[in-house]
């Protein structure tokens, strides 16, 4: 059995997979648009363009995460997606990156149980934690 992550995005899927590819060394396994579908005559045209599916390999974990019709979009909550980085360094630059243009919910610094540990909203609107715990 295997937990992955699926975001939903309201338009910005494309954007979003490439700055995480980016920001968290994954690499993009599949990117599909609604175009060539089965799913092509159920969207608008102008959003046939828009990701139906995204997949990407970021160490053992796959991140997935595809584009909802405006009328279906919901902004995420009641959830964070929560990145464990063993170095505090690697840590704050992930924080930066997701932090720009985003909303920093709580800082990113050291815990009771964490060398470096924030939450922060990216610009996309999804929730992340960071979390650099400290050695047992």
């Amino acid at each position: 059995m295997h937990l992955n992550p699926y975001l939903n995005f309201n338009g910005q899927c494309e954007t979003a997979f490439h700055f995480y590819e980016q920001c968290f060394g994954g690499r993009i396994i599949a990117m599909s648009p609604f175009i060539g579908t089965p799913m092509e005559t159920e969207v608008p045209p102008e959003w046939r363009g828009k990701i139906l599916h995204a997949r990407m390999q970021v160490g053992d974990v796959l991140l997935m995460g595809g584009d909802e019709l405006p009328e279906d979009y919901e902004a995420p909550r009641g959830f964070n997606v929560t990145l464990g980085i063993d170095d505090p360094a690697e840590g704050e630059r992930v924080f930066a990156a997701l932090a720009e243009s985003g909303t920093v919910r709580m800082p990113l610094q050291e815990t009771f149980w964490a060398l470096r540990f924030g939450m922060v909203t990216d610009r996309f609107g999804i929730p992340w934690m960071i979390n650099c715990e400290k050695s047992a």
